[in-house]
Order: C-alpha cells, then structure tokens, then sequence
C-alpha cells in the first residue's frame, strides 16, 4: 500500500513547494551482503539520504564506495567505544568482529561454527561515533557489527540525543562472548528516549541433526538474532520539530511502510504547524478524510 506513492506526493498535494526532507544517515556495519539491499535504499533512490558508513574491512570498504550513489561515503573505521581491542577476522568477513565468535554455543546449531570460524587476529584502535568530524548529526542509524552494538551506542551519546530512528541487529543468545544481548540493548535504548517499534525478521537455526525441507539456515523455534526498529518515543513527539517529524514520517513509509507510525508523526507536523499533511496522507491511505483523532 505504502509503496504505491511517496511521501513526496503527499506533499505536492498538501503543501506544493514543499520539499521531502534529506536525512542524515550514519551505516555502522555497511557491507554488502549478497543481492539484499540497506534498508535506507529507497531513501537513497530519492535522494532523501546523505550516508556516511563504516566497514573496516578494506576490500568491503572500498567495494562499498565503487557502488556508491550520490550523498554516499563509506570510511574503513572500527566503530567502537575508543578503546584498542582485538578484531577476529573471520573465514566469513561478514561475521568478522571486536568480540570471539563463542564456537561452543554456535557448534550446536546447523551452518553457525562453519561460518564463523576465526582465522586472523589483530589489535585495533576503535572509534567513537561522536568524535567522527565526518558526522554532523545522526537522524537515521543502521548498525549491524556482530555484537559490538552497545559499545558503539555508548560511543554516540551526544549523536543518539538528536537522533529519531534506529535500525539495529540484535543477538538474543551470545554469539560472541561477552557481547550485550537484546535485553541490554533494549535497556540503553529505552533510557535514552526510544521505544520498541519492529522485529524486522528473526532468524534462527535447527540445533543438530534436526534439519528443516534440508535447508540448513532454516530454524523451528529457537530464534538467535534479529534486525528491531525503535523510533524515538511517540508519546514525547509533541515536543519534537516539524523538521523531525517530518523526518520520522519519511523514513518509516519510504524504508518501512510503517503507515500507521508514519501517520502519527504527519498528524503532530499538521497539529503544530496547521499544514494539512495527515488530511492528505491518510486520505491517499484509505481512501477518506480522517476523522478527528486526539493526541493528548
């Protein structure tokens, strides 16, 4: 439904001259992994995203920047909290990390071991987002680098105030040794002004032998990792700019088709500056004008 129109179209129609907004994008973990696409892609086909990413692997990186579109620059730095640590090279560059591949646990588990199986080590200098003269400001942050996530949250306190959505994966058995898991995530995360939005996927595997439609990456029950979306918290959105609304709503339909979410940032846009873009944007959704509906 969402993907018929683009936010732009509601404005031409609600406000004509009025631009979609561009939206600061940081990509902490950009590697490009098969035929999937970033999820700040469709922004990126409208031009609505200025990316700054980071792969540390140098042949990854330099990949990413031969593919770059216009707004896009990817840097080989190790995210992280500052600190020196160890990096794990893995047989599989994208399950490479700053924490061990924890073998005992993912030999249990059909097609993990096989794919993280460590063979180079060296010490690394991380970095701490908010020391990044590259980054100006943080609107949209996609971070995926194999459990070092709350490190690089703790390094971005200054970034993550100003910030509004965050796209992140999240282990919920321990991968890597010593990583945070969700619960930990979703603890920092929450006291930093987010909410819980989306689990975008759970993925999991069979433990051995048990193999599904002989499908090695397949699970049953037992989900190990997932990508989860937080927004900054909808019930504090009275407080936020029309800037940032808008920003809100343009991610979440053009990279989600969260409507509805999408929905209640334009109808706090039009409570707060009389433009009448949720009249227009529910309107192309179902068809009719909305009725009122109050916010506090």
């Amino acid at each position: 439904m969402a993907g018929i129109f683009s936010i732009q179209d509601v404005l031409n129609t609600a406000a004509p001259g009025l631009r979609a907004p561009v939206v600061d994008t940081v990509d902490v973990g950009a590697m490009f992994v098969g035929s999937s696409e970033q999820p700040y892609a469709a922004l990126s086909r409208r031009g609505l995203a200025r990316v700054v990413g980071f792969e540390p692997v140098a042949a990854e990186c330099d990949r990413l920047n031969a593919m770059a579109t216009p707004g896009q620059r990817f840097l080989p730095y190790f995210i992280g909290d500052g600190t020196e640590r160890t990096f794990y090279l893995t047989n599989m560059s994208m399950t490479s990390s700053l924490y061990e591949p924890n073998t005992r646990l993912l030999r249990r588990f059909q097609n993990l071991e096989n794919l993280t199986r460590v063979v180079e080590t060296s010490r690394v200098q991380t970095r701490r987002l908010d020391d990044i003269p590259e980054i100006a400001a943080i609107d949209y942050l996609k971070a995926d680098i194999q459990g070092a996530e709350l490190d690089m949250l703790k390094g971005a306190e200054r970034l993550l105030a100003g910030a509004l959505v965050i796209h992140i994966e999240v282990e919920f058995l321990e991968m890597y040794k010593g990583q945070a898991l969700f619960g930990d995530i979703d603890v920092h995360l929450r006291s930093r002004g987010f909410c819980f939005h989306s689990f975008l996927g759970l993925m999991g595997r069979c433990f051995h032998p048990v193999v599904m439609n002989n499908d090695p990456n397949r699970t049953w029950r037992q989900h190990i990792w997932s990508d989860v979306l937080y927004v900054r918290d909808f019930m504090r959105w009275g407080e936020l700019s029309p800037d940032q609304l808008l920003k809100i709503a343009t991610i979440l339909h053009e990279c989600y088709q969260s409507v509805d979410l999408a929905a209640l940032a334009l109808q706090h846009y039009q409570a707060g500056t009389g433009i009448r873009l949720w009249d227009a944007y529910v309107q192309r959704l179902t068809g009719q004008i909305p009725a009122q509906v109050p916010l506090d």
